[in-house]
C-alpha cells in the first residue's frame, strides 16, 4: 500500500472541494492508526512524517495526500496539524 503525495493546484483543490472538507488538528505527538477506508487531506499547516511496513514520508503544508484502505502506520507529528480531510 502506498501513500500518494502531491502538490495540487488551485484548481485541482476547487474541483474536489477541498474547501468544504471538515477540518482536524493535531498537536505534536506519535500515534499508531489505520485506515478503514480511503482519507484523502489537504494540509493547511504542519509537518508530519508516516512509517508503513514499506515506506516513510514526510509532508505537510500545501500538501494533498491520499491514505488507501487498509493501511496501519505510525504517524509523528512534528509540527501541529491543520487539515482539511474527507474519507471514500
Amino acid at each position: 500500500m502506498v501513500i500518494e503525495v502531491k502538490k495540487p493546484t488551485p484548481d485541482e483543490l476547487k474541483r474536489l472541494g477541498v474547501d468544504t472538507w471538515d477540518i482536524w488538528t493535531c498537536d505534536p505527538s506519535t500515534f499508531d492508526w489505520s485506515y478503514s477506508d480511503r482519507e484523502m487531506c489537504y494540509f493547511l499547516a504542519g509537518r508530519v512524517t508516516v512509517k508503513t511496513a514499506d515506506q516513510e514520508v514526510t509532508f505537510g503544508k500545501g500538501d494533498l495526500v491520499t491514505f488507501p484502505k487498509g493501511l496501519s502506520c505510525r504517524w509523528t507529528v512534528h509540527e501541529a496539524v491543520r487539515k482539511h480531510y474527507r474519507f471514500g
